[in-house]
């Protein structure tokens, strides 16, 4: 059994691989620029969902979950402008609206793609060898399959029909995991097609799994902030509304990158040529 000594050792030197890593691979910056493309690409992805909700008759999700909750936690003015404006988008034809948030939303996610691809060649010390244009078209393919997992994943909890009775818990079950697998496939695309050097599937899967695992958890964290502790009444809760929005996207952006460099350094353990993390942190 270690001692406390060389536990404190080992911990040290983990942390230390970890800073080495983000001043090597310049994670914060590109979790920065990646944040900035999340939250350009919130306002017409919004858009789109509400959009697609009127499309398919599930005013109700809006009038019945999402604005009980809104309403609560505002002041009735920006209530009042929020619910107006979700109202004129369900009272007007969705199809040419479906249609311009889809491909602003596509255009903007795009660019976070670019900034994605940029950060996982940088972990995975590729040069950038492919033409412009090559790189636009995959970033505009991948912006695709991302904003289909997320609108996807999102129709799934949202407005799929619920079951009463005894199936209600099991297809409750059923529409979280099938909205997690919409998801993972979205970050497995990303991880595996995104950089110009593609890692085996098996490494793109794991690495799928790390990004939306630790999502999940910072997703909660930030919901039970929003709901529970957040008051957005006041003129400074107001404003904490962007800031928190702010790190949520940064703080996102941070696990993704983590995800993918955490990832690749498990890969590097798995060869026999190399020492990784885990023989820094076992003392192998």
């Amino acid at each position: 059994m270690a001692t406390r000594k060389e536990l404190e050792r080992r911990a040290r030197t983990a942390v230390q691989v970890w800073l080495d890593a983000f001043a090597e691979h310049e994670l914060l910056t590109y979790a920065s620029a990646l944040a900035f493309q999340v939250l350009k690409s919130l306002v017409p992805l919004s858009l789109l969902g509400i959009a697609v909700l009127g499309a398919i008759g599930r005013q109700d999700v809006w009038t019945k979950h999402m604005a009980p909750a809104i309403k609560e936690r505002f002041d009735p003015p920006i209530y009042n402008a929020i619910n107006f404006a979700v109202e004129k988008i369900f009272a007007h034809n969705s199809g040419p609206l479906i249609a311009f948030a889809a491909l602003l939303t596509v255009w903007y996610v795009s660019g976070g793609v670019r900034a994605i691809i940029g950060g996982i060649n940088k972990i995975y010390e590729a040069e950038e060898a492919r033409p412009f244009w090559r790189r636009w078209l995959v970033s505009l393919g991948l912006a695709l399959a991302v904003v289909a997992g997320i609108v996807g994943a999102a129709l799934l909890v949202l407005a799929v029909p619920k079951p009463n009775g005894a199936l209600e818990v099991l297809a409750g079950a059923g529409r979280w995991l099938g909205a997690i697998v919409l998801l993972g496939l979205a970050a497995g695309l990303l991880v595996r097609y995104g950089p110009v050097e593609r890692r085996p599937k098996k490494w793109a899967s794991a690495g799928a799994v790390l990004v939306i695992t630790t999502w999940i958890v910072t997703s909660i964290v930030f919901r039970v902030y929003v709901s529970s502790i957040a008051n957005f009444k006041t003129a400074v809760g107001q404003l904490t509304v962007f800031l928190v929005l702010m790190v949520y996207a940064y703080a996102s952006s941070i696990i993704f990158l983590v995800g993918v460099e955490l990832d690749e350094l498990l890969r590097e353990d798995a060869s026999a040529d190399e020492r990784g993390i885990l023989d820094v942190v076992l003392g192998r």
